[in-house]
């Protein structure tokens, strides 16, 4: 039986897998985890001697076949009710992370199955991150965002990788929501700015670094 200490941290090595294909250094899992590296470099020890990562001192971390199979359960578990409480709880995308932290680690295999079947076996969670499937599989997909998408396209957007709940709720004011069809007007570099027109809204701007985490796709022409 896994703490709920044990799994934040292999979510958090999972994670950050995902973006790179070196080892993970503590010091990068303890800033995620906002925790004192000497903190980090001790759990990695013991997540070491239960299998569950290889740990090379000084270079970094790596999770073995077992420590993956499990960071992905816990993903799976932390997207899958992030999705339930905004579709079925009626609870803003801007707001359900904190609550999905503390049910990931309580909800039961057998619950998060009917939670699956209820939502319709989703793909994605509500800001549009990937969930992994009932084995394992994550299918991550790379998309343009904000600042690399052809301009005046037709889009629509994808995933938000800023989840703060203050950015989320400035997008949610201006319907730049997964789904939701976007347009980008201009990009002025000199100001740091993109302004970028959602589908039915008015235009507005985004600082580069805002617009670096809006994802967007080809708009087929179908709304969320």
């Amino acid at each position: 039986m896994t703490t709920s200490t044990v799994e934040d941290y292999l979510k958090c090595i999972y994670q950050a897998e995902q973006r790179s294909s070196g080892l993970i250094s503590t010091g990068q899992i303890a800033s995620a985890l906002q925790v004192a590296p000497g903190t980090a470099t001790a759990m990695m020890k013991t997540l070491a001697d239960s299998g569950l990562i290889t740990y090379e001192p000084y270079n970094g971390v790596r999770l073995t076949g077992a420590g993956s199979k499990l960071a992905a359960h816990v993903l799976r578990r932390h997207r899958v009710v992030e999705l339930f409480l905004v579709e079925v709880m009626g609870m803003s995308w801007s707001e359900v992370h904190g609550d999905a932290e503390i049910l990931e680690h309580a909800v039961s295999d057998r619950l998060l199955d009917r939670m699956d079947d209820m939502l319709g076996k989703p793909s994605v969670d509500p800001h549009g991150d990937p969930i992994p499937s009932p084995r394992g599989v994550l299918r991550e997909k790379e998309y343009p965002t904000l600042l690399t998408c052809p301009l005046r396209a037709s889009l629509r957007v994808a995933r938000v990788t800023d989840q703060s709940a203050e950015f989320l709720k400035l997008l949610e004011r201006h319907g730049v929501m997964p789904g939701n069809a976007i347009e980008v007007e201009s990009r002025e570099e000199a100001a740091d700015t993109v302004t970028v027109k959602p589908s039915g809204g008015k235009a507005f701007t985004l600082g580069c670094r805002a617009a670096g985490a809006v994802q967007v796709e080809p708009n087929s022409g179908k709304q969320a």
